[in-house]
């Protein structure tokens, strides 16, 4: 008796002429399949990127690397790391603070309209190209008001570029917050306010931590907003109203000299990773903290 053949129960439930499911069976297999070869893809050249910086730094990164100041053709990165950490400092305090006014206005407070035309200029900003934010700090921050070259002026560029990141996740984390809970917060009496801070900020509080850590990463890797508004120096900075350095800067600047002029290039390789560290730490830290809130509401708002 002939063995029987095993049937396919897709093909049995589609029939021999469903071509359509047919098709959508297939590309569901491509999809299943293709994405995660893609996602590999990805990663090849970041791998290999991180692989190449760090095999160009660490030979020579010494704890001298970052306790002295950059000086002549050598020196180490103290003054850009310290000119780093201010800027991003100053400048995630005032984006942070804003985009999360802003976010909780248009998510709980504006009127569609309002809602609608803050949402299109976060987006349209966020387009902007970092050299023009640049330009735009320059003549306003540098010219206009006779600063000069400042710390305070590039940490206000820099706030600028990173605020509509800051803004549109914050104003996506308040809009995604369950309107049954406003709703059970109104009627057990609370005020807006009440609810905005005892109940919709707890809920979005983890995608906001993401959003500004998101736009600090950003922010670290940006160089054309400082070029043209914190100026620099090879010492630490002062003051506010006193030029800094930074990282992107020596990157910028010292990877275009040869490799025979002193200590520039390797300090440049340097700097790229100490930059990709900061993120790294940046991304771990944020999901740690992130990942704990959100155990401690587990269940509470559901």
């Amino acid at each position: 008796m002939a063995a029987a053949t095993p049937s396919n129960p897709a093909s049995d439930l589609l029939g021999p002429a469903d071509g359509r499911l047919r098709y959508r069976l297939w590309v569901d297999r491509v999809v299943r399949w293709g994405l995660p070869l893609t996602f590999l893809l990805v990663l090849v050249p970041l791998f290999d990127l991180l692989y190449w910086v760090s095999a160009k730094a660490l030979p020579t990164f010494t704890w001298a690397t970052i306790s002295t100041n950059p000086v002549g053709f050598g020196g180490g990165l103290w003054a850009p790391i310290t000119g780093t950490f201010l800027l991003i400092t100053i400048a995630t305090a005032i984006s942070g603070g804003l985009g999360i006014l802003a976010g909780m206005y248009t998510a709980e407070f504006a009127p569609p309209p309002v809602a609608r035309l803050a949402r299109l200029a976060g987006n349209l900003l966020a387009g902007v190209p970092a050299i023009v934010v640049g330009y735009f700090g320059y003549f306003l921050l540098v010219l206009y008001t006779h600063w000069g070259f400042t710390t305070l002026a590039g940490a206000i560029t820099l706030s600028v570029f990173m605020l509509p990141y800051v803004y549109r996740v914050c104003d996506l984390s308040f809009s995604s917050v369950p309107r049954d809970q406003r709703e059970a917060a109104l009627a057990a009496g609370a005020t807006p306010r009440q609810y905005l801070l005892r109940v919709a900020f707890p809920i979005a509080f983890p995608s906001v931590l993401t959003g500004v850590f998101l736009a600090m990463a950003i922010g670290l890797g940006e160089t054309a907003p400082l070029v043209l508004t914190a100026g620099w120096s090879n010492s630490p900075s002062t003051g506010l109203l006193s030029t800094t350095s930074y990282l992107t800067g020596v990157v910028y600047q010292n990877y275009q000299f040869p490799d025979t002029l002193g200590h520039l290039v390797t300090l440049a390789f340097q700097a790229a990773f100490l930059l990709v560290v900061i993120v790294l730490v940046l991304n771990i830290l944020v999901q740690v903290i992130a990942g704990r809130y959100r155990r401690r509401l587990q269940g509470l708002f559901s």
